[in-house]
């Protein structure tokens, strides 16, 4: 038994309430319970060699996720994808770890295309020296990557993620979880098929018409860079031809 302990709480981490909660939140989005009943509270504390406390928590930070619901004589029971809170980090990346899904990265570029342009119009307004500068840091990386002294995906993500900061808008701000796990996901299929890292050109196009305050300018090209994406998703086989592709 105490080797089982120490085997399982390895496995969980150091953190054990965290551990038990990446366990079970991949386990529930990649289907582990589609056919059984959630353990309980009780089988779950014996499962994975931790305590009552540990158990109980992680099950309430799933809750407050929308994956479970406790229900009066029923138990904790696995909620629908519908309930899902796809906006938390957490969710967002065990969803990723499932078999590679089109519809999935078409969903999430349906999502930046309404919000990117829009973000990038009011940066233009309401950026302030500070917001513009972070734009500016994020395509100089994307320069660097371009030469092979930068990540080219991070520094991506760092471009578009400080123009929603730079709107100024708490909404839209945060939205940066989303739009750099959407962009993680696609740039990496991208760059994976077609060979090349992304469009400087489009990009600079954008930071100008934010530095020199024109919205409709910034709005015009952040929306040719998420409409690309988009055709380009378009172009791509379905989820079966790509079996072999897991989640960035």
């Amino acid at each position: 038994m105490t080797v089982h302990i120490g085997e399982a709480r390895i496995a969980l981490g150091r953190n054990l309430t965290y551990g038990l909660l990446d366990h079970l939140g991949k386990k529930i989005v990649t289907g582990g319970y589609d056919d059984r009943p959630f353990p309980t509270e009780a089988e779950l504390s014996s499962q994975h060699g931790v305590s009552r406390s540990v158990t109980r928590e992680a099950v309430k930070m799933l809750t407050a996720k929308g994956l479970l619901s406790a229900r009066p004589r029923q138990g904790t029971i696995v909620q629908p994808a519908s309930t899902w809170n796809l906006f938390d980090p957490d969710v967002l990346r065990w969803l990723l770890d499932r078999k590679f899904s089109i519809e999935l990265l078409r969903h999430f570029n349906q999502l930046r295309t309404a919000i990117e342009p829009a973000a990038a119009a009011l940066a233009a307004a309401a950026a302030d020296v500070s917001g513009t500068a972070s734009i500016r840091a994020g395509y100089a990386r994307m320069e660097a990557a371009d030469r092979g002294n930068d990540d080219p995906l991070d520094a991506d993500i760092a471009f578009h993620v400080a123009i929603l900061h730079a709107s100024h808008n708490p909404f839209f701000a945060q939205f940066r979880d989303v739009v750099a796990t959407a962009l993680r996901t696609s740039i990496r299929l991208t760059n994976r098929i077609r060979g090349r890292t992304a469009d400087l050109d489009a990009h600079k196009a954008v930071l100008t018409a934010i530095e020199k305050r024109k919205p409709e300018a910034a709005r015009r090209a952040m929306a040719r860079i998420t409409s690309e994406a988009s055709e380009f998703i378009d172009t791509l086989p379905n989820s079966d031809a790509l079996r072999g592709e897991t989640a960035p």
